[in-house]
């Protein structure tokens, strides 16, 4: 298994693309000083995929720290995702224009369809297909869908979603979903990763902890790496900024990891795809 060793080691996207391991995921940060520092924060760190979205309503500030940071914008990987009520084809275009005037960029690395909207996600994809033929958006991929969901859009799209950005953590470790993915060579990128910290009385993830001298978050983020997984953990407080990009210098072993798969629950915190108000 190639073991991530650094905060710049990336993932192979299948259209050739590398995209970092980890980044910072900044939803619910509008507070514009607050997000501002934070993202500036986690750049200085070394962190350099930033996890935006329309819906977050903050692609603004994640465009003025990019534009302000020393870090050349090819150098960095910006993701962002078109919501449910600008779904289809012509709005998403439209939706897309938005982002990227908010951003203040000429291009994106990776759109995502943050959710799979019934009736709406496949004439959305053509959209994006198109974005992605003209070069304005790098990669394009998907959020929230199941394996129905990306069956029903494979059977009769040109372009394959090169990831899917679903909750997973331990208490939700998506086997059949990631295999699946796995299999189809779509990468999985985790949000809420560490479970929105719900998992910090969990006796095994504390025990690992005491083991290895790390935090419960720590030992979450290195067993989703080990598993090949994209990840993109929130914060706004810088000591926890570097906390969350500090795991490559332990590494958990099979029984660890064995353990720590066994504590799934099929447990959401987020909303079900199958079952969301859209």
């Amino acid at each position: 298994m190639n073991l991530i060793n650094s905060l710049q080691d990336t993932f192979a996207l299948h259209n050739s693309i590398n995209m970092p391991y980890v980044g910072l995921g900044v939803y619910k940060m509008t507070n514009e000083e607050e997000a501002y520092t934070a993202i500036k924060s986690a750049i200085d760190t070394g962190y350099r995929l930033i996890d935006t979205a329309a819906f977050y309503d903050n692609e603004q500030i994640v465009g003025k720290v990019v534009r302000d940071s020393d870090i050349d914008r090819k150098d960095l990987f910006i993701t962002s995702k078109v919501w449910n009520s600008d779904q289809g084809y012509d709005e998403t275009l439209r939706a897309f224009e938005q982002s990227l005037k908010q951003l203040n960029m000429d291009y994106m690395d990776l759109y995502l369809v943050h959710w799979p909207v019934k009736g709406k996600y496949k004439e959305t994809w053509r959209a994006f297909e198109r974005l992605y033929q003209e070069g304005i958006v790098r990669a394009i991929g998907v959020s929230n869908f199941q394996i129905h969901h990306l069956e029903d859009l494979l059977a009769d799209s040109m372009e394959k979603p090169v990831i899917n950005q679903v909750e997973l953590h331990p208490y939700l470790s998506q086997v059949p979903l990631r295999d699946y993915c796995h299999k189809n060579k779509i990468a999985i990128e985790a949000w809420s990763p560490i479970a929105r910290n719900r998992l910090v009385d969990e006796p095994l993830l504390n025990h690992l902890a005491k083991k290895y001298g790390k935090t419960v978050s720590q030992i979450i983020l290195r067993w989703h790496l080990q598993n090949h997984t994209i990840i993109i953990p929130k914060s706004v407080h810088l000591e926890r900024i570097k906390e969350n990009a500090d795991l490559f210098d332990f590494e958990l072993t099979m029984e660890d990891m064995t353990q720590v798969n066994a504590l799934n629950k099929n447990e959401r915190f987020g909303a079900d795809p199958d079952h969301f108000d859209f």
